[in-house]
């Protein structure tokens, strides 16, 4: 283990909170992005990720931050009945965005804090190493 898997760690997670926070960012300014004759209603998006496992040879499976498997799209229906609408299907119904504001503004009040743990805990891993330098100085 190197001592700097703690700041890789933090720059994975930085980067995955960072995409979250764009991820939201596109789902709210796609709040009224609704069906149309000629496109479909927009689909609320998230990231999908996992831990990132390393093996090393001495010390078998060890964490090495974060990794972004994908951006999973929600493709629940939000229908509303407006038959005079050009882009109506046959029953009378478009399809509208199914993002929930509310939500969004959950995931992102949460993306926010966890990015800022994340420059903490960076913070506080450069001023350990920075600390390590000055005592093998002396």
């Amino acid at each position: 283990m190197s001592i700097f898997n703690g700041l890789q760690i933090n720059a994975s997670g930085l980067a995955l909170e960072r995409l979250k926070l764009d991820t939201v960012s596109t789902n709210i300014a796609n709040l009224n992005t609704n069906q149309t004759r000629n496109s479909a209603a927009y689909h609320a998006k998230s990231v999908v990720f996992s831990e990132n496992m390393k093996t090393s040879l001495n010390n078998g499976p060890t964490s090495s931050g974060v990794k972004v498997l994908g951006i999973d799209e929600n493709l629940d229906r939000n229908l509303k009945y407006a038959p005079t609408n050009e882009a109506a299907d046959a029953n009378g119904y478009v399809e509208q965005s199914n993002v929930n504001l509310s939500d969004e503004m959950v995931n992102m009040i949460q993306a926010m804090r966890t990015y800022e743990a994340n420059v903490s805990a960076q913070e506080a891993n450069k001023s350990i190493l920075t600390k390590a330098l000055a005592i093998s100085k002396n």
